[in-house]
């Protein structure tokens, strides 16, 4: 065990002692983004943190085939936190794991190991990949149909439109007490939609802040007796719940994304990143946009985008560029618009990492920045300024998907593969549904 590891332990069976730590529970995430969990009792720990945990990996989603039940979660020490919402004695902690094969490897279909190859890729040439997601979700009075929000506020309401704010201030502090970072806090566009953004950090560092974050808040939900769902659209008739992410490079610590002589201040790095990002969207939407629902979201009229374009100020296009405070260099950064927050955190911040990561070692070019919205010019203009659109649906992106080599570059086959045939099954479970839409739009007449 190296130095910093061994540290790292000494900290953790510390502070279990110290805080009388009775359980703690290892994390791990299956291929679609959903956390998973078992405990060991404090005795375990010390023996855990050297050796992992052997479980049955063949219930998991994606985790091992028939003939290989056997995996290893071995925790991450530096994850460990001790959990706010459960009891002060005998407090239960967390730690998340890497998933490893019976005979010590990393396991090829473990999300949080994919994401690590993308980082190590990044760290080959020489960068640190950072990021902050903006994650939305709706609160509803229960997850019972028809749905019921809290209220009828709208962008940045305060009470009494805005009935989620003692919902969010526990959201917030249970975060922070976690030790994870936050930026800011407020009530979105739908009725109680909200929204809280991470304090800007390293990739892996974020995506187990997002798995916690999306937990954090559906635990303090049914504390005060509500439901939180991060479901990409639930609401027809208003916004769904994107995930903005702002992305930037550093070499050290130096953003590789400024330049002080460049237009909008875009170094070379930049704009090829960009370019990458935008030629590989389509065929990377299975991962960022995974759901049949996600595609409800991209939808005319609802701020979402639905064409590969980007832009300095315009927030119907896919990708927009912040302005960066004067003397603020570091600030300079990528949104990425076109994920949803229900998404696999690691794997989509390591698709994105691969696509804008080929636009650098590819030197793709990237063009001027729209200068009108895209959505309001017409298919022909469209096409003369080849601005292509993203997939409409999760067949489209599938097929897309199945024909992409950078997909399989950035997630190995065995998980890409994986992830394919989970979602090609979830189209047609979902196509060979009758609707209350097509019920009671052709009953009647036909």
């Amino acid at each position: 065990m190296r130095p910093a590891d061994r540290n790292a332990k000494e900290f953790v069976l510390r502070t279990a002692a110290e805080h009388d730590v009775k359980f703690i529970r290892l994390w791990f995430t299956d291929i679609l983004g959903f956390l998973k969990s078992f405990a060991i009792t404090v005795e375990e720990l010390e023996d855990a943190m050297d050796d992992g945990e052997v479980f049955d990996g063949s219930s998991i989603e994606g985790f091992a085939r028939r003939d290989e039940h056997d995996m290893i979660a071995m925790p991450d020490p530096s994850t460990f936190q001790i959990l706010p919402w459960r009891p002060k004695e005998s407090a239960v902690g967390r730690m998340f794991c890497d998933i490893l094969e019976p005979d010590g490897t990393p396991y090829a279909g473990d999300p949080r190991g994919v994401l690590r190859q993308s980082l190590k890729r990044a760290s080959d040439l020489g960068y640190s990949f950072y990021v902050q997601p903006e994650l939305e979700y709706y609160y509803l009075k229960n997850a019972e149909l028809p749905l019921k929000p809290l209220d009828t506020g709208g962008y940045f309401d305060m009470t009494p439109l805005d009935a989620a704010t003692d919902l969010r201030r526990d959201t917030v502090m249970a975060l922070e007490q976690m030790g994870i970072g936050v930026e800011l806090s407020h009530h979105e566009d739908g009725p109680s939609q909200s929204e809280i953004s991470l304090r800007y950090t390293d990739a892996l560092t974020m995506a187990d802040s997002m798995m916690t974050y999306r937990l954090v808040v559906k635990e303090v939900a049914l504390r005060h007796q509500v439901y939180a769902t991060f479901m990409p659209k639930p609401h027809a008739r208003h916004n769904g719940n994107g995930m903005h992410i702002h992305l930037s490079l550093f070499r050290g610590n130096t953003n590789a994304f400024y330049e002080e002589a460049e237009p909008y201040h875009l170094s070379e790095t930049a704009r090829r990143f960009i370019a990458g990002l935008m030629e590989h969207a389509p065929e990377t939407m299975l991962v960022t946009n995974q759901w049949v629902n996600s595609y409800k979201r991209l939808v005319p009229g609802f701020e979402a985008p639905l064409y590969v374009s980007w832009a300095l100020r315009n927030r119907a296009d896919m990708i927009r560029v912040p302005a960066c405070p004067p003397g603020k260099h570091d600030a300079m950064r990528v949104e990425y618009r076109a994920p949803d927050s229900a998404s696999n955190p690691y794997l989509a911040f390591a698709v994105v990492l691969a696509a804008g990561l080929e636009g650098i070692e590819k030197a793709y070019h990237l063009g001027n920045p729209a200068d009108r919205n895209v959505h309001e010019m017409s298919e022909q203009e469209r096409k003369r300024l080849k601005i292509r659109e993203l997939p409409r649906d999760l067949n489209e992106a599938l097929k897309l998907a199945q024909q992409s080599k950078l997909l399989r570059k950035a997630l190995g086959n065995y998980l890409c593969e994986k992830l394919i045939e989970n979602k090609r099954q979830e189209w047609e479970r979902y196509r060979t549904q009758v609707t209350d839409y097509e019920l009671e739009t052709y009953l009647p007449l036909l």
